[in-house]
């Protein structure tokens, strides 16, 4: 089930009774009975179903930085518990196994001493580096050698001064984007410079930006978490769907900024697509495209026999081997009439500017028919695409829709927000019927495939019949009329969109549908 607290999962609890007087049974659910004495369905029962988890849903949480901060804090402070290290030593360590708790502690335990070497982690705390004032000292970097310089070293005991260290460590932070393996400035010293020594060296802008970016790679390093990739938004989000079951699962979340993606690719919800048809469809899409530019750039039809050809030579005069017509490859007119005036083809004339165009159509026509495989269902995921954002100005609309009913009617602000509520719906279920042809396109022809698109009819008509209800000019009289269809449409549109959601999703998890293409590549 979807959900954007912070605190806790969404999750559904089975409620498992012990029945003493079942031999047979050791666990049974208490559910209500489906059915009254008539045989009808009763009110718990829907309100019980209403609330299973769904098989398109997946359970989430969305982190704030603060609480991203907070985890790294209780991980790191558990580790340097159990191991029996300073917490700087621990957090180094667990970066360096992405954050991996149960192998760090299994492999520390096996081999302390190789675990740490190959971490650059030197847990001597007689080695602990400070500032301090060395005599006859020359700094390797920089070569100064006065008596009252501050020099630094690493537990490695490799020595530079304090100017050096903190340029240093400023540039790696600041230009380079390094925090989590920022190593000794010795020749092939593998040694971490730990938190506590950056924050030891660094100016507070410097150490701040310096935590930003291990905030950064705490959520990069971890399989299950990955950051909102709405423009600005500042929070993560937990999601427990391993890479394996992505070809059986479309694991959507929503952050709490409200932007809808998919946590295993990153995209913007593409449900009921999965994500390897959803990469394969994208690159199709450019691949056609490149093809229709190609054919465009560098091909042309015989004004005769309408055969393709390509301009293989410099020379503008073309003859078209399948019917021997001889033409001119810039204006498309025939070579005969060119004679020693080819260059009159530079000139502008509408007859032939009007011929250029209807040769254009032609091309165009010839292009659909390369690509006639895939333009039926491409032309019907731009169209969703395109009227997706349509949709979208419709808010505008809405507000002043929603303004007027106030004005003309005693509906509160509240009881208005039916509107932009079926506005949310009809722009969410564009986007689920945009992928629903991806979808389709690679769906192999059967049984199966015939349900899908009764389902995906059935979404669409619901959704033109809403979307032209939004359209309706608002009648001061027939306002009532108008709330209650709308929200009647609302409620029919979001439950076709859920139909072909779950039975989409449950037939990738019982591998009932065929494609043309191999999905787990």
């Amino acid at each position: 089930m979807s959900e954007n607290s912070e605190e806790e999962y969404n999750t559904i609890d089975d409620d498992f009774i012990y029945d003493e007087d079942d031999d047979n049974s050791i666990f049974e659910t208490d559910e209500p009975d489906p059915l009254d004495d008539e045989g009808d369905l009763t009110f718990s029962y829907i309100v019980a179903d209403k609330d299973r988890p769904k098989n398109y849903e997946v359970d989430f949480k969305v982190h704030s930085v603060a609480g991203i901060v907070k985890n790294q804090d209780e991980e790191v402070t558990h580790v340097s518990n159990i191991l029996g290290i300073e917490k700087q030593h621990a957090a180094t360590l667990l970066r360096h196994f992405r954050w991996n708790k149960e192998r760090l502690i299994e492999r520390y335990m096996d081999d302390s001493v190789n675990v740490l070497r190959q971490a650059g982690v030197i847990t001597e705390n007689s080695k602990a580096p400070k500032f301090t004032k060395v005599r006859n000292f020359t700094c390797e970097i920089c070569c100064d050698d006065d008596r009252n310089m501050e020099t630094l070293a690493l537990s490695c005991t490799h020595r530079f001064c304090r100017d050096c260290y903190e340029h240093y460590l400023t540039q790696k932070i600041k230009e380079e984007g390094e925090s989590r393996r920022i190593l000794c400035m010795a020749n092939q010293c593998n040694v971490i410079v730990d938190e506590k020594t950056v924050e030891l060296v660094v100016k507070k802008d410097v150490h701040e930006r310096y935590r930003t970016l291990l905030n950064r790679t705490y959520v990069d390093d971890n399989d299950h978490l990955r950051w909102c990739p709405a423009p600005s938004c500042e929070y993560a989000v937990e999601c427990h769907v391993p890479q394996t079951s992505l070809i059986s699962i479309v694991p959507t979340v929503e952050c709490t900024c409200h932007h809808r993606f998919c946590f295993g690719c990153g995209f913007p919800d593409h449900q009921p697509s999965i994500c390897a048809l959803v990469r394969k469809w994208i690159k199709k899409c450019e691949d056609d495209s490149e093809t229709a530019n190609w054919i465009s750039a560098h091909t042309k039809e015989c004004s005769k026999c309408h055969s393709t050809i390509e301009k293989n030579g410099g020379c503008n005069h073309m003859t078209c081997r399948k019917c021997k017509y001889e033409f001119c490859w810039v204006c498309m007119g025939p070579w005969s009439e060119h004679g020693t005036s080819w260059y009159n083809c530079n000139r502008f004339d509408e007859k032939s500017s009007q011929d250029a165009r209807d040769q254009q159509a032609k091309s165009r026509a010839s292009l659909e028919r390369y690509l006639h495989a895939s333009i039926f269902y491409y032309n019907r995921y731009a169209n969703h695409e395109q009227s997706a954002k349509l949709d979208r100005e419709l808010y505008l609309k809405t507000e002043k829709k929603m303004e007027e009913m106030q004005q003309t009617s005693d509906l509160s602000w509240i009881e208005v927000q039916f509107l932009k509520k079926a506005v949310d719906i009809l722009v969410q279920c564009r986007m689920t019927l945009k992928w629903t042809y991806a979808f389709a396109f690679y769906l192999a022809r059967n049984n199966q495939t015939e349900i899908f698109e009764d389902n995906q009819r059935d979404l669409e008509m619901a959704v033109e019949q809403l979307s032209e209800l939004l359209e309706k000019p608002i009648e001061a009289e027939k306002i009532a009329e108008l709330k209650q269809e709308v929200l009647n449409k609302t409620v029919y549109v979001g439950s076709r969109r859920e139909v072909l959601l779950e039975d989409t999703a449950k037939g990738l998890l019982e591998t009932r549908w065929e494609f043309q293409v191999d999905i787990k590549e």
